[in-house]
């Protein structure tokens, strides 16, 4: 609609209380006394300083009470005489700019989003890069931390295989994100992760010891015995306790860094998952809240390609995951997952927006699970043994960051067999110590959940002692009733 009159201003403001919308305005064709009258024709008036860029045109086809904070300006003397692609509409949320063109968003974009790199293959900075120093001694633990963690992998792995673990999970190839993302962050920031992020706990001082009595559940394990083998969890680092249940995490992660901001803590969130995860209506769910309340949380998503068995070709047509952030509304970067400088740069950098502007961001970190996802997956019945092999060779995060310390001269050949042989003989210390450490006693198994257990928990209890007395062969003999 575009109802123009120059008679009389009673109906000029009708025009604007009943439709919504302020037809075409020439600051030139109006007495400037009207201005002085009518604050909304006023306010209108101050923003139309060209009236050749700042004019917007808007279609009257939205009912005023619909759309009661919509505002509409078009700069056309008739119903006919005005280009559609210049119009406006001042949404909630925003302007949108209005088109004539019938056209949907592309579901593939050309160019995929790049992602960010700072070493290459080889372990050399890419000229021109932009990063995050990191200095001698950060990173020599930066990559002792990453060597612990792949032997110690390798060792509870070979457990495993002969009987004495239950059950393990690595993080081989993925030993980057897990020690550099832990690197940027401080021991205030709260980690809530998903199974494969032991490298964090290792980097803020959990001992092979806790890790041992962990995976074997014995009586010094803080879970007591209730959790599968590499659930850990501790207080003490601020590690929240890991769920087998797939990104039932991630929604927790934005309502505590909620409470921080409330709290006007200094601290961050930080939230691990794997591509399957963002599959799950937690994930979306939680993207949504943080960005909606300004949380800050970091989400990093390990996207290794596989969901166990399903590739990420099966898990979603979209360009990976940093684009789920950018819908949500939420800073995105994507980051080369192997890379240890440029995970820590990422982290380092999205910790200081998420504390400084109180918003989330989300760190897609492209990388490979070289492993099987745990003891019980055999991976070469759905993925080639020679791609497995090409990742664990060229691709190995370990071994280009090792080359960038030695470009450095900070690390050698010596200091390498050293630092290994001195882990090896920390493990099987932890194991064999792990394995004489008598397990939780029965009654442990209904404590912690009730200060005053309920009578159907008493009455379990009492059932399972009766049982194992009757069945005592059938029971593991060093667990005390």
């Amino acid at each position: 609609m575009a109802l123009w009159t120059r008679k009389s201003v009673n109906v000029v403001n009708h025009v604007v209380s009943r439709v919504g919308f302020l037809g075409m305005i020439n600051q030139s064709s109006w007495p400037h006394s009207f201005y002085r009258k009518h604050p909304i024709s006023d306010a209108c008036a101050r923003n139309l300083k060209n009236p050749v860029t700042d004019f917007v045109n808007t279609p009257a086809h939205f009912p005023f009470r619909r759309f009661e904070s919509t505002k509409a300006e078009t700069q056309s003397d008739t119903l006919h005489d005005f280009d559609a692609n210049q119009q406006v509409l001042d949404f909630p949320g925003g302007k949108v700019t209005f088109s004539s063109e019938l056209r949907f968003i592309s579901g593939s974009p050309e160019e995929r989003v790049h992602c960010y790199r700072v070493l290459d293959d080889n372990g050399q900075i890419i000229t021109g890069s932009t990063y995050v120093q990191v200095n001698k001694e950060v990173a020599l633990k930066m990559y002792s931390d990453m060597v612990t963690l792949q032997m110690m992998d390798t060792i509870f792995y070979e457990a495993q295989r002969q009987g004495r673990v239950s059950f393990y999970l690595t993080t081989v190839g993925e030993e980057a994100i897990n020690i550099a993302s832990a690197a940027a962050l401080t021991i205030d920031d709260l980690i809530f992760p998903q199974y494969r992020e032991p490298g964090v706990l290792l980097w803020r001082g959990f001992t092979l010891q806790e890790f041992a009595n962990q995976c074997f559940g014995n009586k010094a394990d803080y879970g007591k015995g209730r959790q599968m083998p590499i659930h850990y969890g501790s207080n003490k680092h601020n590690y929240f306790t890991v769920s087998s249940t797939i990104a039932t995490q991630i929604p927790h992660a934005v309502g505590a860094a909620y409470s921080l901001k409330m709290d006007k803590r200094d601290a961050c969130v930080v939230t691990y998952f794997g591509d399957g995860g963002t599959s799950e209506g937690d994930f979306h769910a939680a993207l949504n809240f943080a960005a909606v309340r300004d949380a800050p949380v970091i989400f990093i998503c390990r996207n290794n390609g596989w969901a166990i068995s399903t590739p990420t070709s099966d898990q979603f047509r979209s360009d990976g995951v940093v684009v789920r952030g950018q819908a949500y509304g939420i800073r995105s970067i994507r980051v080369d997952g192997n890379d240890a400088l440029a995970l820590y740069s990422a982290v380092h950098t999205a910790r200081n927006i998420a504390i400084r502007e109180h918003r989330p961001i989300l760190i897609e970190a492209l990388t490979y699970r070289v492993g099987h996802h745990s003891t019980s997956d055999d991976s070469t019945k759905y993925r080639p043994a020679e791609e497995i092999e090409w990742w664990r060779l060229a691709r190995d995060p370990v071994t280009r960051f090792r080359k960038w310390i030695e470009s450095n001269d900070w690390w050698n050949a010596e200091v390498e067999s050293e630092l290994r042989n001195s882990v090896r003989k920390q493990m099987l210390q932890a194991i064999q110590v792990a394995e004489k450490v008598e397990k939780p006693p029965i009654a442990d198994v209904f404590t912690d959940v009730y200060d005053v257990p309920p009578s159907n928990l008493v009455e379990q209890e009492k059932l399972l002692r009766e049982t194992i007395k009757r069945y005592p062969k059938d029971y593991p003999s060093d667990v005390p009733v």
